[in-house]
């Protein structure tokens, strides 16, 4: 029997990482699934899921914590939620002027309505003729069945008004 593991990492950036990683994934008989990973002012910061038998779990985690004194903490979580399958996935974009609490206003609003926020890209850029930080967010929400994309827009295009952003709505590519 397999399991999921839900691997968080994080460390000085530096060549050989991923490869570290791997290679003891690999050792365990473990399959690396999905992974994110960036690079965020100077860290190595990274998500990653890997399957491995249940028998072999405790020792992928070992190996990995062992990773420590190279000065890499490594995370690990035993997955064992899956989707409903009647909530559907819809993409939110959102551009505006960067100030604090774009996030957290956002995310209030989402949890009211138990919208919950699958994965979430965020950066900081120039605007092109003036120069002022844009702050620019992607969403992948997973909406509940009692919420209609109509609804969830109207209330989305409420709170972009007050936070003074633009956003859109659309269906996940290649959906």
């Amino acid at each position: 029997m397999r399991t999921s593991l839900i691997l968080t990492v994080i460390g000085d950036d530096k060549p050989g990482i991923v490869e570290q990683l791997s290679e003891r994934i690999l050792e365990t008989g473990a399959n690396w699934e999905e992974s994110r990973m960036a690079r965020l002012a100077g860290k190595f910061a990274g998500l990653l899921q890997v399957s491995v038998d249940a028998a072999r779990a405790d020792a992928l985690e070992a190996s990995l914590r062992a990773l420590a004194p190279a000065g890499l903490t490594v995370v690990v979580e035993r997955s064992t939620q899956s989707h409903p399958a009647e909530a559907r996935t819809i993409v939110l974009d959102l551009i505006g002027h960067d100030h604090p609490g774009i996030i957290r206003d956002i995310a209030r609003v989402l949890a009211q309505y138990q919208i919950n926020i699958e994965e979430l890209e965020t950066g900081v850029t120039s605007a092109a003729m003036t120069g002022e930080p844009l702050f620019r967010a992607r969403a992948s929400l997973r909406v509940p069945p009692g919420v209609t994309v109509a609804r969830l827009r109207a209330i989305l295009e409420a709170l972009a008004g007050e936070l003074m952003v633009d956003l859109t709505l659309g269906e996940p590519e290649g959906a």
